[in-house]
């Protein structure tokens, strides 16, 4: 009984690597056909000028208008090349009336935790840059806002609101600062050997099921047949010592 238990042990535990390693292959596979599909989007993104809705993710966009430089919030904790700084974040209010929040670039500041200096164009400008959706974004601990610097970009820091969920980051134009920003997406090739590695391990495990599986049942039938002539040889055993134990004492 108690070989049978390791041996239904064994083959659970197994299982249970093979079924993980299977399950975060195909997830792995999976993600990396999304980040293709992504990526060849991007590539692929139309350029929009004047835009009167919500860009497509990733779109070149050519907005007109004003920016209102008195509403600058600066990104923190930004780098280029090794240097420290801040990104530039200042609404514009296009010809049509609508809001957009504008990263114009890389500010650096140093260790500095002074408010960054920054001078805005006036008057009307032409900008150019990528659009990105405002999406899912990792936990702020503490307070997002301190002073005019934001942990993350947060678009519920501006008292007024804007057009459309997201941001665009300048590239071009009147007020450009140096780019700081790239789309921070693993390539679809890590993916792809995250799943084999996965696969690997439901093939390892495989391996291991079937080995130790063998010998376990090995060890079961090997003890199957030892075990009665173990106790037959015990039996004999002690009628020979009582008669030896009883020739001593006649002696």
């Amino acid at each position: 009984m108690r070989h049978r238990g390791r041996l239904v042990f064994w083959c659970v535990l197994c299982g249970l690597l093979m079924t993980l390693g299977i399950c975060l292959g195909l997830w792995q596979w999976q993600r990396a056909a999304d980040k293709r599909e992504w990526l060849e989007a991007m590539a692929n993104a139309p350029l929009v000028e004047s835009p009167r809705g919500t860009p497509a993710e990733g779109s070149e966009i050519v907005i007109e208008g004003r920016f209102l430089g008195g509403q600058t919030l600066f990104l923190d904790n930004r780098t280029l090349n090794g240097r420290l700084g801040v990104g530039v974040l200042v609404p514009l209010m296009d010809e049509y009336g609508q809001r957009w929040l504008v990263d114009r670039g890389f500010l650096e500041t140093g260790m500095s935790r002074a408010t960054p200096a920054v001078s805005t164009p006036e008057g009307t400008v032409r900008i150019t840059g990528r659009w990105q959706s405002d999406g899912r974004q990792a936990p702020v601990f503490g307070e997002n806002l301190e002073g005019q610097r934001l942990q993350q970009i947060e678009p519920a820091a501006w008292q007024q609101g804007f057009s459309f969920d997201g941001w665009v980051h300048q590239h071009s134009g009147k007020g450009q600062l140096p780019v700081w920003w790239t789309p921070n997406v693993m390539p679809p090739e890590r993916h792809t050997a995250y799943a084999v590695q996965w696969w690997s391990l439901a093939t390892v495990a495989f391996i291991a099921l079937l080995v130790g599986a063998r010998r376990l049942n090995a060890d079961r039938r090997r003890l199957g047949r030892t075990r009665p002539e173990e106790l037959l040889g015990r039996g004999r055993g002690v009628p020979d010592k009582a008669n030896s134990r009883a020739g001593e004492v006649r002696g």
